[in-house]
């Protein structure tokens, strides 16, 4: 800052200056916390009134006054702590949605590769700018008239020729060299960086090209083991019929044998049970039985009936014969008598 001023007593010219470099105001509070789920629990202290909650811009007719910051309201609270845990469970969410990158072969690891199209720097200390702002003035009230007071000295005036405060080849030579150096120096770390980003994809080509044939030698081996595997659970599974077989015809031809040795006494006797039983029959003697000798007995029957039926005629007509002698005799022998 420079400032001029006028000795109005003596006359005499003199010229204060004054430069200070501008610095920020500090501040108390911590910009991150150590932990996402740690609560704030320090108070804020502002260190630039800007951004002072306190401090109300504008109209402040239809201020909706809170409680004090001193004061906090539960239900803000409330809602601040659920906002929270929902922001929270979002996050993990889409950490947990977020695809990844396939897990490295045995024996190698992943490293972390800046892919961007320019390189930053990567550091432990978060670069921190300030920034000013001023707000408008009212439009509402018409500007206010400078102030000029009234002259009370003398006007003092200096001449300036060309070239005694700036010269511009000479104060723009530097600037020049600036710009220059930089936009080479940018250059070439742009070279660099499109020469080491075509190193690494050369070498992500080529470890992709060793990582597919190797992936490939894998797959033929494990199809290999697998048809090998096969073979032998089918040679195993073959062998395994051919014993149950070996053990089946076994049984068979043993349960055979034993059947036969069992059977030979068995069948003789059970035949002749079954006879007995009357199981087994001439079909001759069963045709006779049971057809001839039934039709034999209804014709003898019917026959002894018809002679039984021609008895009892005869008997009666003899009795009627007789009778009838009878009664005539002795009508007869009564007329006699008679006469």
């Amino acid at each position: 800052m420079t400032s001029a001023l006028t000795d109005r007593t003596s006359g005499a010219t003199g010229t204060y200056t004054y430069t200070s470099r501008p610095r920020v105001l500090p501040c108390q509070r911590r910009r991150y916390r150590d932990n996402l789920l740690q609560p704030e629990e320090e108070p804020m202290r502002y260190g630039n009134i800007m951004y002072d909650r306190r401090v109300i811009r504008g109209n402040t007719y239809a201020l909706h006054t809170g409680p004090l910051s001193g004061q906090t309201d539960p239900l803000e609270l409330q809602r601040a702590q659920a906002a929270k845990r929902r922001a929270l469970a979002r996050k993990r969410a889409q950490e947990q949605l977020r695809p990844r990158t396939p897990e490295p072969v045995e024996g190698r690891k992943h490293v972390n590769v800046q892919t961007e199209l320019y390189l930053e720097e990567i550091a432990d200390r978060v670069i921190e700018v300030d920034m000013e702002c001023q707000t408008d003035a009212f439009l509402d009230k018409p500007p206010t008239p400078l102030f000029i007071p009234a002259k009370t000295g003398r006007d003092v005036a200096t001449q300036i020729l060309e070239g005694e405060l700036f010269d511009f080849d000479l104060e723009v030579k530097p600037m020049l060299e600036v710009l220059v150096g930089k936009t080479i120096e940018q250059a070439l770390l742009e070279v660099m960086e499109e020469e080491e980003l075509a190193n690494l994809q050369a070498s992500q080509h080529a470890y992709e090209e060793i990582r597919n044939v190797e992936l490939a030698e894998v797959q033929r081996l494990e199809e290999q083991e697998r048809r090998h595997r096969e073979e032998k659970e089918r040679r195993k599974q073959q062998q395994w019929e051919i014993i149950n077989k070996h053990n089946e015809t076994a049984q068979k031809i043993s349960a055979r044998a034993f059947a036969q040795r069992y059977l030979a006494d068995l069948l003789p006797s059970v035949f002749g049970s079954l006879r007995d039983s009357g199981y087994f029959y001439d079909p001759i003697e069963r045709d006779i039985e049971i057809g001839f000798l039934p039709w034999l007995m209804n014709e003898v029957e019917k026959t002894m009936e018809y002679s039984m039926v021609g008895r009892t005629v005869l008997d009666s007509k003899f009795f009627y014969y007789f009778y009838e002698s009878s009664l005539k005799f002795s009508v007869d022998k009564q007329m006699k008598e008679i006469f």
